[in-house]
């Protein structure tokens, strides 16, 4: 049945975001696992749609917040204004307070704006004027970012890209997917006709019973193999943290869950482990230029299967 739910939201946010099949299973599976996405990709590939088409297929409270250079910390949070009536401040919530937030264009943002997020990433609250407020349940940050040679980016700091728990491309559509984007409808027509298939109660189900399933000793074996490959190779300038394997370990968990499978396989942690380590792992000093995406499939190729 799970898996059923579950092929139905693929197969219909399918309709909408063309060829991307992977891709769209990916962000699922980053969601059942409790994780915020980060979609990095040049301007007009579906980032946004990607977004957008989740959080209805999921039946979530949605906000959008464009980042830009002059955005400010209270714009995200929210501020307290002074109410006559009362004769004291009134704390007004910012976009931050929904279960699904689109932070569009992230590093279009100054280190300042983007920093208003990490709390709320990692803890799912928010410190606004030495007051802490609870987010709602569940609650996911998707954010976009164009690539960082364009014009007008700001890098993310390290300590923010490790919060999130997948990085995705969706890169350009093949020729018979593009054929069908330019003879079929607006996409933003199709986006307005879909339906939710799940209540954010059901999610919050599949999520619980994601983490239910089977982790042998074997398959542990094989994580911290991973994980302890890269604090000791040269290849790379920093090992994967302790938060980048439980990231491991929660979306084999998912993407097993969502095969309809209850034991998770070392097939699992290597489908998932170019979207969880990528963009966590940086080269060493005496291999600079390699990319996130071809380390991961380095360390792939270098650690075996215990």
């Amino acid at each position: 049945m799970a898996q059923k739910l579950i092929q139905h939201v693929i197969d219909q946010a399918s309709q909408v975001i063309l060829g991307k099949d992977m891709q769209i299973r990916l962000a699922l599976t980053c969601l059942l696992a409790r994780g915020h996405l980060l979609i990095e990709d040049l301007p007009g590939v579906g980032k946004t749609t990607l977004a957008h088409v989740l959080a209805k297929m999921l039946g979530l409270d949605f906000q959008r917040i464009q980042f830009t250079s002059d955005l400010l910390p209270a714009d995200i949070l929210g501020v307290s204004v002074y109410d006559r009536d009362s004769a004291s401040f009134k704390f007004h919530p910012g976009p931050i307070f929904a279960q699904m937030i689109l932070a569009d264009e992230i590093n279009r943002a100054t280190p300042k704006a983007q920093s208003a997020l990490l709390e709320a990433m990692e803890e799912h609250q928010v410190t606004a004027e030495g007051v802490t407020r609870q987010l709602p349940e569940p609650f996911f940050v998707i954010a976009t970012q164009n690539p960082s040679y364009q014009i007008g980016t700001f890098p993310l700091p390290e300590s923010q890209l490790d919060r999130f728990l997948m990085r995705i491309e969706l890169g350009y559509p093949d020729a018979k997917a593009e054929r069908a984007l330019l003879q079929g409808k607006d996409r933003r027509e199709l986006l307005a006709q879909l339906q939710p298939s799940l209540a954010p109660q059901e999610l919050a189900a599949l999520q619980q019973d994601a983490m239910q399933v089977f982790v042998s000793d074997a398959l542990l074996d094989y994580i911290q193999a991973l994980v302890h490959f890269t604090r000791q190779s040269p290849r790379f300038q920093n090992g994967l943290s302790p938060r980048a394997g439980l990231a491991l370990l929660h979306a084999a968990q998912a993407w097993a869950f969502s095969d309809g499978r209850k034991e998770v396989l070392p097939e699992d942690v290597q489908a998932i482990l170019p979207s969880v380590a990528g963009h966590r792992l940086r080269p060493g000093t005496e291999f600079t230029g390699e990319s996130g995406t071809a380390l991961a499939q380095y360390l792939l190729t270098s650690v075996s299967v215990p």
